[in-house]
């Protein structure tokens, strides 16, 4: 469906990887901090897997945009410099520099999550370590949000010219980052979490439960997404028609966004929540479980970034 559209799978990738790499990183510092001072164990473990797990989907996504700029093409090769050269308030600059500083940041981060890490001793990695974890959140947040402010910018656009669009985008970010850390643990469990099987039990609950609130405030901001295009006349409530039923997109946005990427895991989610919130039962979920949920949610997050970026092409432009 992208064929003959500006905007085509690189920036969808782009916008879906940007965002799992902002929410790992955001998800991993924060889950370090909370932690306190003295945080070890699988506070530092869930950390380290959202640590390196971040800055290479955010390189890649970042890698696929200037793809599209066209600087693969011969004789344009360091056209992407450009971004650099003009420094102004308009989203592409302010995106450029800031995600420049969240890849380096998250690099760093990364390495001090390396254990025996040359160059740097145990103290001076630990407070290294504390000192980026307070910086990466709102720079995470902030990379999260610009993927949707970098669509919501563009006012000819009426899908795009919502509110709403950025905090959507934030909240999946940090959910399908969340779901990345999930699945990587499951799929490449550490020494220390197999060595301790209630520790990763109650870590994954953790992050389970956390997961399932931000699926519901997903949801919740989809559905005032919805309702703020319906009571809002002429453009914008015609665009949003295309993911509503009886619309040309609706069937991809309800089937693979809100049932296979939200209500479905939230549903898997809750089925082994709801017993240790509710009852203190011993929560335990099925190493495939925690392969298969956060595989849909990923899923979901890239089929939500496809549906926003082709409606919004398929029903603009009007004038500005």
């Amino acid at each position: 469906m992208t064929e003959g559209l500006p905007w085509g799978l690189p920036v969808i990738l782009y916008l879906f990887l940007a965002g799992v790499g902002a929410g790992a990183l955001t998800a991993a510092a924060s889950i370090f901090l909370r932690g306190g001072s003295e945080a070890r164990g699988m506070h530092v473990e869930i950390a380290r897997y959202g640590a390196f797990i971040a800055p290479l989907p955010v390189i890649i996504g970042c890698g696929l945009l200037v793809f599209e700029l066209g600087s693969f093409e011969a004789g344009n090769w360091f056209r992407w410099l450009n971004l650099y050269a003009t420094i102004n308030l308009s989203p592409m600059s302010i995106g450029t520099w800031l995600l420049t500083f969240f890849i380096m940041l998250s690099v760093v981060y990364a390495y001090t999550f390396i254990r025996n890490a040359p160059g740097i001793s145990t103290e001076q990695r630990y407070s290294l370590r504390i000192l980026l974890s307070w910086v990466i959140v709102p720079f995470g947040i902030a990379v999260a949000v610009y993927t949707g402010v970098l669509l919501g910018a563009m006012p000819s656009r009426p899908f795009w010219n919502s509110p709403i669009l950025a905090m959507l985008f934030m909240i999946s970010s940090i959910s399908t980052g969340v779901a990345a850390i999930l699945m990587a643990r499951a799929l490449f469990p550490g020494k220390q979490e197999s060595e301790d099987a209630e520790q990763y039990h109650h870590s994954g609950y953790l992050f389970t439960a956390s997961d399932v609130m931000l699926i519901g405030f997903e949801l919740v901001v989809i559905f005032l997404f919805l309702m703020f295009a319906h009571l809002t006349v002429g453009d914008v409530k015609e665009a949003v028609s295309v993911i509503l039923p009886g619309g040309s997109l609706a069937s991809m946005f309800f089937i693979w966004v809100v049932l296979v990427g939200l209500v479905a895991p939230a549903i898997v989610e809750l089925y082994y929540v709801l017993p240790k919130l509710l009852y203190h039962r011993a929560f335990a979920i099925p190493r495939g479980v925690e392969i298969v949920v956060p595989a849909a949610i990923l899923v979901g997050g890239f089929m939500l970034r496809y549906v926003v970026v082709v409606a919004g092409q398929i029903t603009g432009p009007v004038g500005i």
